[in-house]
């Protein structure tokens, strides 16, 4: 007889200071993959080339669109078209939930694009709340809002202990992006 709990989807929320959120939701929908599980991952806030981009290309149970700005931008400097760019994001993303076709959903960086004021807690509680109860679910980004922390299956907060960018290394191809 299998496990009533296999068959139902948790939601994830991993955040924090420390390096690492956006890697171990990779790394989840790689596992995913070995067993022929789809996942579809929406990176908010990511316009620019990252090498998971090319990594995953090909994974045919892997599909990862970005939503957001070519650039890096600051939390005062957002715009309504940044704003416009993380709603169709998330609309995007619902359709994807929506479809059938998928067993687990990423929202990469979502936690931030709510401090950011890109989207409300409310839109993807929103969107939380149509999820299909087999979906697993994973929101990443550091600041997640203590309402997600608390509607969460499971939280893990990645802490900076030690990092070499405070030495004035900079973002490494194929490390940190």
């Amino acid at each position: 007889m299998s496990d009533p709990q296999s068959s139902k989807g948790f939601v994830h929320v991993y955040t924090g200071d420390g390096k690492g959120k956006t890697s171990a939701a990779l790394g989840l929908a790689l596992r995913a993959s070995g067993h022929k599980m789809r996942t579809y991952i929406g990176q908010f806030m990511k316009g620019t080339h990252y090498g998971e981009l090319d990594a995953l290309q090909g994974n045919p149970y892997i599909t990862i669109e970005e939503y957001g700005d070519v650039r890096c931008i600051r939390r005062e400097e957002v715009t309504a078209e940044h704003v416009a760019q993380a709603r169709e994001g998330l609309n995007k993303a619902k359709e994807a939930m929506l479809s059938s076709q998928y067993d687990i959903v990423v929202l990469d960086e979502v936690n931030i694009a709510i401090w950011f004021g890109l989207l409300t807690f409310e839109e993807v509680e929103a969107f939380l709340d149509e999820r299909p109860e087999h979906v697993e679910f994973i929101l990443t980004g550091r600041r997640a809002p203590q309402e997600m922390i608390e509607r969460a299956d499971l939280v893990t907060e990645m802490r900076e202990v030690k990092h070499y960018f405070h030495k004035g290394v900079k973002a490494r191809d194929g490390i940190e992006r």
